[in-house]
């Protein structure tokens, strides 16, 4: 049976990797587990390399540098592509993912392509944040839901599994964004190019549990252009068709 593999993006997760790693395992103990981490100064891929001894699933992937959240997926899918996975699962190494939606959204892609950890559709919930934050965060997913034409609800999601055969119809290298907006962009080619059906799980997405957000101005408005490109490239395939 084809294995599944988990890729997590760090930068300065010390503290949080070394929770998760083993709670991701106790759920999912057969899967491959991928740290790509952007040479942290916090010792990061120090702690993989230890945790790697316990858990033998772990790997480490390390980069030079930061460049983004975009860049370090992009750098795991494209090994990704070469092996033998049955899916991959994108997620976050903060705790706001909790490793106990893991096995659920893994399992459920037997049957969809693209599965996806859902703030926003029924039992999902961001419990913590403020009104504002809520209304704005939904608000963005629901302006690119709308210009993309998505049938997600959670479109800016982190938490999703993407099936190894639609993967494997992608082409990596055209998704620019560098940020969160990489979120968008890849889930709009798994369903307009690979052809993926999605479907959306529940989650409760929880605050991190150590160290700060890596959310900057130039993360926003990514956020904010991505769905706008994406927009003219479907009345771009329309009128050409």
């Amino acid at each position: 049976m084809q294995p599944d593999l988990i890729i997590i993006p760090t930068y300065n997760e010390r503290e949080n990797i070394r929770q998760i790693i083993p709670e991701i395992v106790l759920v999912r103990p057969a899967a491959k587990i991928w740290v790509v981490d952007d040479n942290s100064p916090d010792g990061t891929a120090q702690e993989v390399r230890k945790l790697s001894q316990e858990f033998p699933q772990v790997a480490l992937i390390l980069r030079q540098k930061k460049e983004g959240l975009g860049r370090a997926y992009t750098d795991a899918l494209t090994r990704a592509k070469k092996e033998d996975f049955r899916a991959v699962l994108l997620m976050d190494a903060d705790g706001s993912h909790d490793p106990k939606y893991v096995p659920m959204l893994l399992d459920k892609a037997s049957e969809f392509g693209l599965v996806v950890g859902s703030r926003y559709v029924r039992g999902g919930d961001t419990p913590g944040w403020e009104k504002w934050r809520r209304m704005l965060s939904s608000g963005g997913n629901i302006y690119a839901r709308v210009l993309t034409g998505l049938p997600v609800h959670d479109i800016t999601a982190g938490f999703y599994v993407i099936r190894k055969d639609i993967l494997d119809r992608l082409d990596l290298e055209t998704i620019s964004a560098a940020g969160y907006a990489f979120q968008i962009q890849l889930k709009y080619r798994a369903i307009a190019f690979a052809g993926a059906s999605a479907a959306e799980i529940p989650i409760v997405f929880r605050e991190r549990r150590e160290g700060e957000s890596k959310l900057s101005r130039h993360i926003v408005m990514e956020g904010i252009l991505a769905p706008l490109w994406i927009s003219f490239d479907r009345i771009r395939r329309t009128l050409s068709l």
